[in-house]
């Protein structure tokens, strides 16, 4: 693989001065020759778009599916996660900035072809591959190619994004994706412009076409950030939100903020605001809401929405008691939980494994 090689980007259009603008994203950046879109990696050279990361990673790692976080999809499992750089959002309070505000390419260390993912997370026993760290969308072109790697050799393809992409491209991407979280970082819109540089619509968008046009299976996760979309009347709108236009059954994690990049000043969210957070949802009618980046064991558990039985007990990513049967069912009333469940054998736990691969 020619590090060096920028491949043809799809989804742009030539503009009637001269500029193209790029169409996978709501940011419509419009590019002079050589000129980048605000997401870095998708570039104008010459009268084409080009990805300019495609087969470069920021690096490997094996993580419990659980991380990601989706407490439905193959509960226990491990995946295969990598990223590259850039990201198609602004957020001041980003959590891996590093990678997703990289201008460096020498950061990208790691080279690996579509067939080499699929071929190590298959090596390494992964049930998936996940496309994270940064957002995915912005190098849709790597992540498809490779998730059509996994597929033939039956690993499946786990999307974590903020949804931030124009219908088009999101029909093509997310055709590829057995499951995706899916970054609801807020539900007003003066957040998303104010801490993001983004639009709150075409997220919401994206959640409804994932839960009413694909088979993606779908869990949202919102970081609570405190004084900036914490409060009771926001996340009951959200709540809500999610119960009229998605259904009762999405699970949804609140996720504690830690000062970070550009919000160092911002306290670490309180436990008690995710339990309220969560109480919240809960009332609204949810059915699965959990809590993140905490030790908290009532908030990690998924139960039958039927009788009430425990049947996966978590604290943070480690499962302590798992009672679902093979085909997805609670073992006490024969209710299906609403998910993709397997055979389950041992959880791989709350570790992390770095992994080097190139080729």
């Amino acid at each position: 693989m020619n590090p060096d090689a920028h491949y043809p980007g799809r989804y742009w259009h030539k503009l009637d001065d001269g500029r193209i603008q790029c169409d996978v994203c709501p940011r419509d950046c419009k590019l002079k020759d050589g000129q980048r879109g605000l997401c870095f990696v998708r570039m104008r050279e010459g009268e084409q778009i080009v990805l300019t990361t495609y087969g470069r990673s920021s690096g490997f790692c094996v993580d419990p599916i659980e991380k990601k976080p989706l407490n439905h999809f193959l509960p226990g499992s491990s995946v295969l996660s990598f990223g590259t750089a850039g990201c198609n959002l602004a957020c001041h309070f980003c959590q891996n900035w590093d990678i997703s505000k990289s201008r460096e390419f020498d950061r990208l260390c790691d080279e690996a072809s579509p067939e080499t993912i699929a071929g190590t997370a298959q090596e390494l026993g992964c049930a998936s591959v996940s496309f994270t760290y940064n957002d995915p969308v912005i190098f849709l072109e790597y992540a498809v190619d490779a998730a059509i790697a996994c597929h033939e050799i039956g690993i499946k393809t786990v999307a974590v994004t903020a949804g931030f992409i124009h219908p088009e491209a999101r029909a093509e991407f997310f055709s590829h994706m057995d499951a995706a979280n899916v970054d609801l970082k807020a539900f007003t819109e003066a957040f998303y412009h104010k801490l993001c540089a983004g639009h709150l619509q075409p997220v919401l968008d994206t959640l409804e076409y994932l839960i009413h046009e694909t088979n993606v299976w779908t869990e949202i996760t919102t970081l609570l950030i405190p004084g900036s979309n914490d409060s009771d009347a926001e996340i009951k709108q959200e709540s809500e939100w999610i119960m009229e236009h998605l259904g009762v059954d999405v699970p949804l994690h609140f996720s504690a903020f830690h000062p970070d990049y550009k919000m160092m000043d911002i306290s670490h969210t309180p436990s008690s605001t995710l339990h309220r957070a969560r109480r919240i949802a809960l009332d609204a009618g949810l059915h699965h809401v959990y809590t993140g980046n905490v030790h908290d064991t009532d908030g990690g558990t998924t139960s039958c929405p039927g009788c009430g039985n425990k049947l996966i007990v978590r604290d943070w990513y480690n499962i302590l008691d798992y009672q679902v049967t093979d085909d997805g069912r609670c073992p006490s009333c024969g209710m299906g939980l609403p998910g993709r469940f397997s055979h389950f054998d041992r959880a791989y736990g709350n570790h992390r494994m770095p992994v080097r691969i190139a080729g």
